[in-house]
This record gives structure tokens, C-alpha cells and sequence, in this order.
């Protein structure tokens, strides 16, 4: 078992790290040029960042019910399933390309774009909207990869899709000297040619597709519940989203240093949750796999495991923040003033590995159980208390009750759903 959860989870921790990578070469990329463009990157990026990261669900929901399928044997399942996630994934990218005005016009509003930069945002914008069916579609197959328990394929992907992005947004911003736009095309073309590598490596299970029939894929039953588990894990996504836009806004409120020591903090949670999140992503594979073929002995085996994996990587990390977490953080800034000012946050800092692997783990238990409908539940509850937490406590010490209540909201999160597992099973819905 613990062969099989590393097999998934190594490759899978290599993934999630290196997409942040990415962001920071883009990044990078605009600020040698001129702050215009790198206004227009941060404003626009952030927009897409909040859009297709709300859409993950499609990965999520795509591994929960085809993991269950491989398990329980069922070819055809398994293939409608994939049939079924495809046809959502292209429909939902069609949809954003035809309101793509209307988006950019909120997404103006929303932002606060100024008219220095607005053109250049613009430009950026029409062009990365037309990612949407190729990027919507690649999370189908991630997700599908990892519901028949192949990790490899998905880093793959993911690595060519990150190189290709950083060698032809370098092209065409420096060699062709096409600025934001060349920034946005290297995106679009890497985008879809990681795509049709994708659909290449689905020969392998050329034996798993039955012949596509529209009256199969079409049955009402299977169809509402492949809608109802992305529909829970939608909100759930929505509400994780609002809870750190809930933290900037709050932060925003005292003022620009506030700010800063926020964005400082979540750096240290960004990159032990994308590690996390390996094992996360393994255990949807494997508990979905076992819930399916109702292996409820294995089932159990591989909870435990990774519940003791995750708590054995939050434990590197707490020593690994508790040793170096001041030297970590001077190199996201060399502002003294700062640096001091955020130090007197890394005992919490210290204790959000421990305080916070439950949450993640538990997700990837529930989703390859399709329990979403309780995942979606338990979040909610930890918003309501994160924000009541924060007004009841707010006149003590304004920042500190922000933050020490944002960490709560993921020890939340984990306190409940451990006691709806153990309280129920796999009977959990």
C-alpha cells in the first residue's frame, strides 16, 4: 500500500510544484519590460487564476466516479464517464469564449483596472480566454489518469505544458518582441498541444473505450450524478476561494503593509498545500478505486496510510518552517521593516502543517468516495465560524485575529470531517 501511495503521490507532488513556476516566469518576463505590462499580467492573472481554478472540479469529480468505476471493473463506466466530463469541459470552455466581453467587463470592474494599463490587459485577456476548452478538457484527462492509478502520465503533461509555456512566451515576448501578447499566445499554443499529447497517451486504454453512443452517455441517472458531485464540489471550491479573497480584503482594509505580511504569510501554506496535495490526489485514486470494488478492508488500509503520510510530510514541514521559516522568508523580501514585522507570525506559521494536513487529506477521501455533498457541508461550516470567529475577535488585535482565524478555518475543516468519517464510514454522502 504504501509502494502504491507513493507511486501516485510523488508524481503528483512534482506537478502541483512546478505550476507556480510559471506564474513567477511570467511574471518575471513583464517586469523586464515595463510596469504597464506587468500591472496588466498581475490584474488579468489573477482574473484567470480565480476562474479556472474555480472550474478544477471537473478533475476532482472525473477521478472520484472513474476511480469507482475502474474498482468496481466497469469498462463502460469508466468510458461514458470520460465521454460525459469531455462534453462538460468543452461546453464550459465554449460558454466563457462567448461572454468573454461580459467577463472582461466585470473582471475591469472587479479589479479595479486602470486605464494606464487597461489595452494591454485587454489584449491579454482575448487571447488566454480562448485556453478555456483545452485547459477544462486537460483537467478531465488528469483526472481520469489518476482514477486508473497512473500518475506518470499527468506529470508529464504538466511538465511539457510548463516548458513549452516558458520557452514560447520567452520567444515571442523577447526574440519576436510581441510583449503581453507574445506572453498570452506561448500560454495558448503550449496549452493545446499539451492537450493533444494527452488524448495520444489515451491509446494505452484504447481497450477501456466502448464505441460512443449518445443514448448510453446521455442516461439521466448517471448524468445527474456526475452534475451533483461537481456541483458540490464546485461550492466547495467557491467557498475556499472566498475564504482567501475574504483574507486579502480584510488585510487590504489596514492598510498596504498589513497587505504585504498577508501575502508573505500565504506563501508558506501555498507551497505545503501543493505538496500535500500529492497525497491528497492519491488517496482519490485509491480509496475511490477500493470504495468501488467494495475492497473495504484495502479501503480502510489505504485512509490510514495516507493519513499517515500526510501527517509525516506536515511534520518535515513544521521542522522544516521551525529551522529555516526566517530565512524562507527573506527570500520572498529584503524589506527589514517587513521582515520583522511578519517574524512575529512564524510560531503560527510553525504550526499550520499540523494544524491544517487533516483538511487536504480528507478531501481526497471524500472525493474518491463522491461524498461531496459532506465535503461541501464541512466547509461551509468552517466559513461560518472563520468569519464570525474574526468580527467577534477583530477589536483585540485586528491582524492577528485575521490570521489566526484563516489557520482555524483549516483546522476546522479537518476536526469536522474526521468526525462525519468516523461517524458514518462509507456510508458518508
Amino acid at each position: 500500500m504504501n509502494k502504491k501511495i507513493l507511486a501516485l503521490a510523488i508524481p503528483s507532488i512534482i506537478s502541483n510544484i512546478s505550476n507556480p513556476l510559471v506564474s513567477s516566469v511570467d511574471t518575471a518576463l513583464m517586469g523586464h519590460l515595463n510596469s504597464t505590462n506587468l500591472a496588466a499580467l498581475g490584474a488579468m492573472g489573477m482574473v484567470f487564476m480565480f476562474i479556472y481554478g474555480t472550474f478544477n472540479f471537473l478533475r476532482s469529480g472525473t477521478t472520484g466516479i472513474s476511480a469507482q468505476a475502474y474498482g468496481a471493473n466497469n469498462r463502460e463506466l469508466i468510458s461514458n464517464t470520460m465521454y460525459r466530463a469531455m462534453f462538460i469541459a468543452f461546453a464550459l470552455g465554449l460558454v466563457l469564449i462567448l461572454f468573454k466581453s461580459y467577463i472582461f467587463q466585470a473582471s475591469v470592474y472587479l479589479m479595479n483596472v486602470e486605464n494606464s494599463y487597461l489595452q494591454q490587459s485587454k489584449i491579454y485577456f482575448d487571447i488566454r480566454i480562448y485556453t478555456a476548452p483545452a485547459l477544462f478538457m486537460g483537467y478531465v484527462l488528469m483526472g481520469w489518469f489518476f482514477a486508473l492509478q497512473n500518475a506518470l502520465y499527468p506529470l508529464i503533461i504538466t511538465i511539457v505544458l510548463n516548458l513549452l509555456n516558458i520557452a514560447l512566451s520567452y520567444y515571442l515576448v523577447f526574440v519576436q518582441h510581441m510583449g503581453i501578447e507574445g506572453a498570452a499566445l506561448g500560454t495558448l499554443i503550449a496549452q493545446y498541444i499539451s492537450l493533444i499529447l494527452g488524448f495520444l497517451m489515451l491509446i494505452k486504454y484504447r481497450g477501456y473505450f466502448q464505441s460512443f453512443n449518445l443514448q448510453k452517455i446521455l442516461i439521466k441517472s448517471q448524468m445527474f450524478h456526475l452534475f451533483r458531485v461537481n456541483r458540490d464540489i464546485f461550492i466547495r471550491t467557491l467557498a475556499l476561494t472566498f475564504a482567501f479573497a475574504f483574507l486579502y480584503s480584510q488585510a487590504a482594509k489596514a492598510g498596504q503593509d498589513k497587505l504585504a505580511i498577508m501575502v508573505l504569510l500565504l506563501q508558506f501554506i501555498i507551497w505545503f498545500a501543493y505538496s500535500l496535495d500529492g497525497f491528497a490526489n492519491a488517496a482519490e485514486s485509491l480509496v475511490g478505486s477500493y470504495y468501488g470494488a467494495k475492497n473495504w478492508n484495502k479501503f480502510k488500509i489505504a485512509i490510514k496510510y495516507s493519513l499517515i503520510w500526510s501527517f509525516s510530510l506536515s511534520i518535515i514541514y513544521t521542522i522544516f518552517y521551525y529551522f529555516l521559516g526566517e530565512s524562507i522568508l527573506k527570500l520572498f523580501t529584503n524589506q527589514k521593516v517587513l521582515i520583522e514585522q511578519t517574524k512575529s507570525f512564524m510560531p503560527y506559521i510553525v504550526a499550520i502543517p499540523m494544524l491544517s494536513f487533516l483538511a487536504f487529506i480528507w478531501d481526497g477521501v471524500y472525493i474518491g468516495m463522491t461524498a461531496t455533498k459532506a465535503m461541501r457541508n464541512t466547509i461551509l461550516i468552517a466559513l461560518f465560524l472563520y468569519i464570525a470567529g474574526f468580527y467577534l475577535t477583530k477589536e483585540y488585535n485586528f491582524i492577528y485575529a485575521l490570521w489566526i482565524n484563516f489557520v482555524l478555518f483549516l483546522l476546522y475543516r479537518g476536526v469536522v470531517q474526521s468526525i462525519l468519517f468516523y461517524k458514518y464510514g462509507k456510508d458518508l454522502k
